[in-house]
């Protein structure tokens, strides 16, 4: 048991205060004591306490009464009774009206020992369930998607609304904008909060890879499966399943989780039995599924199954007025991490963040404002001079170059390096530095991109990026 746990005695018995206090002491335990209910109560207002001992007959205020307002206090305070051979039934009826356990007189201390490290274990757990609990709902609760931007708020409105439906979602947005958090919002305020919430990361995987690990596979179905096992699917069964970047699932796989969708049902790799589930579909994606349909690379039958309910999240550079709240909450989240509380941003760095276009998204300002917390000077401020040491060299806004040659002219050369610079530092950021798509973004072959980042010496940035 935990040291410096409090327990407060309370008995109109002198040697049974001493005789629970000196025993109680020696085990390590903070013990109050208390010749009456009345004094106990006045006790217990004054200081918490882990566990409660209070004699069943006492004059005044009795055990039962003197529990009773313990417990108006203090809900989750367990009570112990003790009480003597000829008082069992009125010990009984304490425990319905909310004793944690009765001891009777004479008892042994080992069994007083006993029954109170069950108590306080007890209480230990429920507040832990209870925190964690909290923990997640709060975590995930639409008020900390955070936003007075109108355009979150009617964002938030539709969660609300979509959230306790069985229906398909589909979260639209570019990279950084937050789907994930979105998706598990949705899990989190649904019947199926219980349940698993299981991600599937659809772009970065091979369409067999995918196949096996959404619908699991039987032993011998291809070689290396030596054993059969469940897919994702069946791992959320009554939850919810979360596809990260739908419109990269192939063709192939496409037309397996339309029939998932339809009939609720699926056959593992190598099997011909059916198996049944019930699981939410939840899918997002930061390209436009129409086009990709009309490029006849995305099933028209599917997206229109996804598309029952559409979120649409608007990038931060459309919610600016939402940057200082996002800032503060982010400061508050980190500085939180690394005891560097009370942080505050200079009203010069908050403009710069203002100023900032974000093409990573919050994301980005996420990662910018960890960034600062970490490198805060100890006066607790985060400084114009972090923000700007972040937000130049990633800041270049390809559209808004305004560029003119000065009078004493500029070595156009050394210009041009430093433009082509800045496109790739910028496509490599929007594509969450994968240089396949940000070659194609450049409409350059990947070759060509690869030898120009080694060219301009931002190889390393990209590693720490991708890490």
């Amino acid at each position: 048991m935990p040291q410096g746990d409090t327990i407060l005695v309370i008995d109109d018995e002198a040697i049974m205060q001493e005789i629970l206090a000196d025993f109680l002491r020696e085990e390590g335990f903070e013990v109050d004591i208390a010749g009456s209910g009345e004094e106990g109560l006045d006790l217990a207002r004054e200081h918490p306490y882990d566990c409660a001992i209070v004699d069943l007959m006492m004059p005044g205020i009795d055990g039962i009464e003197t529990m009773q307002a313990l417990k108006a206090r203090d809900p989750d305070l367990p009570v112990i009774m003790i009480t003597a051979f000829a008082s069992v039934e009125s010990a009984v009826e304490a425990m319905k009206r909310g004793a944690h356990e009765y001891i009777t007189k004479p008892f042994k201390n080992d069994e007083v020992l006993v029954v109170l490290q069950n108590a306080i274990r007890q209480r230990r757990l429920e507040e832990e369930v209870r925190t964690l609990r909290k923990t997640l709902k709060d975590k995930y609760r639409f008020e900390n998607i955070v936003g007075k931007n109108r355009r979150m708020q009617d964002v938030f409105a539709l969660i609300e609304q979509a959230a306790p439906s069985r229906s398909t979602i589909l979260i639209q947005g570019e990279s950084g904008t937050g789907k994930e958090l979105v998706a598990k919002a949705i899990h989190a305020n649904s019947a199926r909060a219980e349940k698993p919430f299981v991600v599937v990361n659809s772009g970065s995987m091979p369409s067999d890879l995918l196949e096996s690990n959404l619908f699991g596979h039987v032993r011998g179905a291809f070689t290396g499966a030596v054993s059969s096992k469940k897919g994702l699917f069946e791992v959320a069964d009554g939850g919810s399943i979360f596809f990260d970047e739908v419109g990269n699932i192939g063709i192939d796989v496409q037309a397996k989780l339309l029939r998932v969708i339809q009939e609720k049902e699926f056959m593992r790799l190598g099997s011909v039995d059916t198996v049944k589930v019930d699981v939410r579909l939840i899918a997002a994606t930061n390209a436009d599924l129409k086009r990709r349909v009309a490029e006849e690379a995305f099933r028209e039958d599917l997206y229109y199954r996804l598309n029952v309910i559409t979120v649409t999240l608007p990038p931060l550079r459309e919610r600016q007025d939402d940057i200082p709240l996002l800032a503060q909450h982010f400061l508050d989240k980190y500085g939180g991490e690394n005891s560097r509380e009370n942080l505050s941003i200079e009203e010069e760095a908050l403009s710069l963040l203002r100023g900032y276009q974000w093409p990573g998204n919050v994301r980005e300002l996420e990662n910018a404002i960890e960034r600062a917390v970490v490198l805060a000077p100890r006066s607790g401020q985060i400084t114009a001079e972090l923000v700007r040491d972040y937000i130049e060299p990633n800041g270049f806004d390809a559209p808004s170059l305004g560029l003119s040659v000065p009078p004493e002219g500029l070595p156009m050369k050394d210009v041009v390096q430093e433009f082509q610079k800045q496109l790739i530092v910028d496509a490599l950021r929007k594509t969450e530095w994968v240089q396949k798509d940000a070659a194609k973004l450049l409409d350059v072959k990947p070759t060509t991109l690869n030898e120009m980042i080694k060219r301009y010496g931002i190889r390393e940035e990209v590693k720490e990026r991708a890490s």
